[in-house]
């Protein structure tokens, strides 16, 4: 499984980076007053920076619909579709979409703006700061099929950030049964928080139970660690890192997405 990695971004151990999209019509953070057009002009211009950088992925999501709800409402993912409909024609990678954090509607707005693939979480019960986090990969799975986004990779967040799983079991177990019960294209380990590091035994021990299945590397990537979480997983989605000075709530830096790129090139060349 791990093959389609190569086959999607020409490259190993990709990297996709994250395009925050600022607060949007229906958030509690949405300037009224700047309107969409001012989300669209930072996306564009954050979508540039990326790209020009050289990250070999982009991940589009609502990163900024804070607090989240775990079933959106429907002006989130229709103000996303107009917003990846201004996009398109600019984006030269492959790209993805994350409506946080609601997976039928990440689906929905996969196959309605062509993208690859989607992570989200999937699977699990857990509690967490947006209360009772309940899922059912089982509909998420024939809705997927039923919208005709079979096609489009799922990627399984199965260390959600701010939350922890109810059931008493370990990571190695979880990821077993994940793997051989809900048919995931890949999963993604995370920390705590967007930007917090991720553990790097927690990622070992994932890897190992994984099989076949790619493993992403979801928060905490930077210059400074890339080449020792690629040493483990299968490839990593950076957001944070790539904001200048590395805070959550700042735009893209050019520059630290260049230094990244750099580490990426050369620790690939140990791979060859």
């Amino acid at each position: 499984m791990t093959m389609w990695l190569e086959e999607m971004f020409h490259v190993q151990k990709p990297i996709i980076a994250m395009l925050h999209l600022s607060a949007l019509p229906g958030d509690p953070g949405f300037d009224s007053r700047a309107g969409l057009s001012a989300v669209i002009d930072r996306a564009r211009a954050e979508l540039d920076d990326l790209q020009e950088g050289g990250v070999d992925g982009i991940m589009v999501s609502n990163e900024f619909s804070l607090p989240y709800l775990t079933k959106t409402e429907p002006i989130t993912a229709i103000t996303m579709a107009r917003i990846m409909g201004e996009l398109l024609s600019s984006i030269h990678v492959p790209y993805g979409v994350n409506v946080l954090w609601d997976g039928r509607a990440s689906i929905d707005l996969a196959v309605a703006t062509g993208a690859q693939y989607v992570r989200e979480i999937f699977t699990g019960v857990y509690a967490s700061d947006f209360g009772l986090w309940n899922t059912n990969i089982g509909e998420v799975a024939r809705h997927r099929a039923r919208v005709g986004g079979s096609d489009v990779k799922l990627l399984f967040n199965i260390v959600p950030e701010s939350a922890k799983y109810l059931g008493e079991r370990d990571l190695e177990s979880i990821t077993r049964t994940t793997v051989f019960a809900t048919l995931p294209d890949a999963i993604c380990v995370s920390g705590l928080t967007a930007g917090a590091p991720t553990d790097t035994q927690s990622l070992t021990i994932v890897k190992s139970a994984a099989g076949n299945v790619p493993v992403f590397v979801n928060t905490g990537v930077g210059a400074h660690n890339v080449a020792e979480q690629l040493s483990v997983a299968d490839g990593a989605i950076v957001g944070t890192y790539l904001k200048a000075d590395g805070v959550f709530e700042n735009r893209v830096d050019r520059s630290r997405v260049e230094e990244l790129s750099s580490q990426v090139r050369e620790f690939r060349k140990t791979l060859a």
